[in-house]
């Protein structure tokens, strides 16, 4: 049967096996870190709640297995289409300048959203061209940052209050934060962090989430910077999507 999504569906976490950082984000709209960590067993479990497609937010030179990932055979992906829609372009000098080698914080949102209005319409675009198949589930590499981003304008657009958008990134950061305690950080830049210094950290940081999305106004941009609105209003329906149960 169909039922709205209710208020503690937003937000929680999937079990898809051996999926990371994998949340709910709204209605038919998914979230979770790199793909190539999904068993065959979790891209079935993904395919029974509905999910269709899946958008690659990283940069098309980060997609590749590693050693570690498990094997799943091209049937497993057969039923998904995968569709590369990256929120930055790579190398740019002038997000380096600001970021460093990567976006690992929220306070650095608005140079990507002012940088790159071209990148985060196409992730809008390929969500609203991905609603009328079934449910979409997004991603990056860690399921914090870029996913981050993006799901913070989709939770605007979905009328989330501030502290379910802070709440939003503090779960993903540290959903990732616990990966890192279990299998370690996949290079040096990043590292596990106690609670001590995590819970500071991430109060900051959720309030400037919040603060980017609301100084962006999500839907005024994406119209401004040329996405349709008959897009943006497919995009609004799959975060309002109703839920089987």
């Amino acid at each position: 049967m169909w039922l709205a999504v209710p208020v503690g569906e937003q937000g929680r976490p999937v079990g898809w096996d051996g999926a990371v950082n994998a949340w709910r984000i709204s209605g038919g709209i998914y979230r979770m870190g790199r793909r190539e960590w999904l068993t065959e067993k979790g891209w079935k479990q993904a395919f029974d709640d509905g999910v269709r497609t899946v958008v690659d937010l990283r940069n098309p030179s980060e997609g590749r297995r590693r050693d570690s990932d498990p094997v799943v055979p091209a049937s497993a992906w057969a039923a998904f289409d995968v569709v590369q829609a990256p929120t930055e372009e790579s190398g740019d000098p002038r997000f380096a300048s600001v970021t460093g080698p990567y976006l690992n914080d929220p306070a650095h949102y608005p140079e990507n959203a002012r940088l790159f209005p071209e990148k985060l319409v196409g992730v809008f675009r390929a969500l609203a061209l991905a609603a009328p198949r079934g449910d979409v589930v997004l991603h990056c590499a860690a399921g914090r940052d870029r996913s981050g981003l993006v799901a913070a304008m989709i939770q605007d657009l979905a009328g989330d209050s501030d502290e379910e958008i802070a709440d939003g990134y503090r779960r993903a950061a540290r959903g990732i934060n616990e990966r890192y305690r279990t299998h370690g950080p996949p290079h040096s830049r990043e590292r596990y962090l106690t609670e001590g210094e995590l819970g500071p950290l991430l109060e900051q940081r959720g309030l400037a989430v919040v603060e980017f999305v609301r100084n962006l106004d999500t839907r005024g941009y994406l119209l401004a910077h040329g996405l349709p609105e008959a897009e943006l209003d497919s995009v609004s329906d799959l975060a309002f999507r109703k839920i089987t149960l």
